[in-house]
């Protein structure tokens, strides 16, 4: 069956892996070479995941999945259940190491992240508690990049220590790479290309350098419209926020529904990626910019720490706005100013309202000229 690109037409299509489905099944990825588009072609596989995305498993049928059977241990647990679960069996030992690290205090992405490598393990042959099988998995892995066999490593150690199982870790080291910094008029083309509430969002982290789920935990009650100002609950035992937003923000948020308590209405995070990685596409596709596919919501946070030390080479500065605790972790923007360092883009303003609107748009005066005021701004 000869399969074609639903966005261009072109049959130049190749496999690219799988995608997994919430409720445990994949359908096959493909990926066309002439426009760059990925698609899935829609038939489920029966091969199934025990835990991909256990928080919100339940597919469109109403068929239960982990999560509905993760969240009745839990009220059982929390009700004062005795029940053991039998570690003989992968699932049900999956289910008590993430009930463990839920009473450990774990966030639940780490939760998620490490339930699923341990899954991933044992479906790739190890028995789980053998660590020198699990240590022979890990290094079979030839597609794992160094940093993720160092997250199966944590991964594994916090089962280990959960279990009561002796190991010695070994030594795999994350390969630091610095940070892909696109241009300003890259982030605003993205942000102008998707929808209302996704550049609303795109917006937000790109005037504040908060990170995805601060932003997307914002509640109505933190967005301050007679100053505007939001407040920023912060992840990751960061430092609380509060930053001055713009005009332009302001009239974005002010035009979205509030039908909830949040401000963005995504049922989760998961839905948010999926629909941003949707509209990225379009959006790289139609301006022939392959360097906007790298952009990521991390990236703006990188972009605009990396803004900020330009303007004020004040790396404490930088450290407050970021909401870092540890110096140590805002240093590393201390490495990216050398790019684009010398590139401006300039403005003219003839007229006090539009110069206004220059220093509202983060420009900076320069001189007088022929009876005008010029701008500058990096890209």
């Amino acid at each position: 069956m000869i399969v074609k690109c639903p966005q261009c037409g072109s049959d130049a299509v190749v496999r690219d892996g799988l995608r997994y489905l919430r409720d445990g099944s994949h359908v096959q990825r493909f990926y066309c070479k002439i426009c760059g588009y990925r698609f899935s072609d829609g038939v489920k596989s029966s091969k199934a995941y025990i835990l991909p995305y256990y928080f919100n498993t339940i597919d469109a049928h109403g068929k239960k999945a982990l999560a509905l059977e993760v969240a009745k241990e839990v009220e059982k647990r929390e009700a004062g259940a005795t029940e053991t679960l039998q570690q003989t069996d992968v699932k049900s030992t999956i289910i008590n190491f993430i009930w463990k690290l839920k009473k450990e205090g774990y966030a639940e992405a780490t939760i998620e992240d490490y339930a699923y490598i341990i899954e991933v393990l044992a479906k790739r042959g190890a028995d789980i508690f053998n660590p020198e099988q699990v240590k022979e998995t890990i290094a079979k892995q030839s597609t794992w990049s160094n940093t993720r066999k160092w997250q199966a490593v944590k991964a594994y150690s916090a089962f280990a220590k959960m279990f009561g199982i002796n190991w010695t870790p070994p030594k795999y080291k994350p390969i630091q790479r610095l940070p892909f910094i696109p241009t300003e008029e890259e982030l605003d083309q993205l942000i102008a290309g998707c929808s209302p509430q996704m550049a609303t969002f795109l917006q937000l982290l790109k005037e504040t350098g908060v990170r995805c789920g601060e932003a997307f935990n914002l509640k109505w009650t933190d967005v301050d419209t007679v100053n505007n100002t939001v407040r920023i609950t912060p992840e990751k035992s960061s430092n609380p926020r509060i930053f001055k937003i713009s005009n332009k923000l302001a009239s974005m948020l002010g035009n979205l529904p509030k039908t909830s308590q949040k401000v963005f209405s995504y049922k989760n995070k998961f839905y948010l990626r999926k629909a941003f990685l949707k509209q990225r596409k379009r959006v790289a596709f139609k301006l022939g910019n392959p360097r906007i596919l790298q952009i990521h919501f991390h990236t703006f946070r990188h972009w605009k720490a990396t803004m900020e030390y330009y303007k004020t080479k004040d790396i404490l500065h930088v450290m407050q706005l970021l909401g870092h605790k540890n110096i140590k972790n805002t240093l590393i923007y201390t490495q990216l100013v050398s790019v684009n360092e010398n590139e401006y883009i300039c403005k003219v303003a003839k007229t006090l309202e539009e110069a206004t609107q220059l220093i509202e748009a983060g420009f900076e005066y320069v001189c007088d000229m022929d009876g005008c005021k010029l701008f500058r701004k990096r890209k």
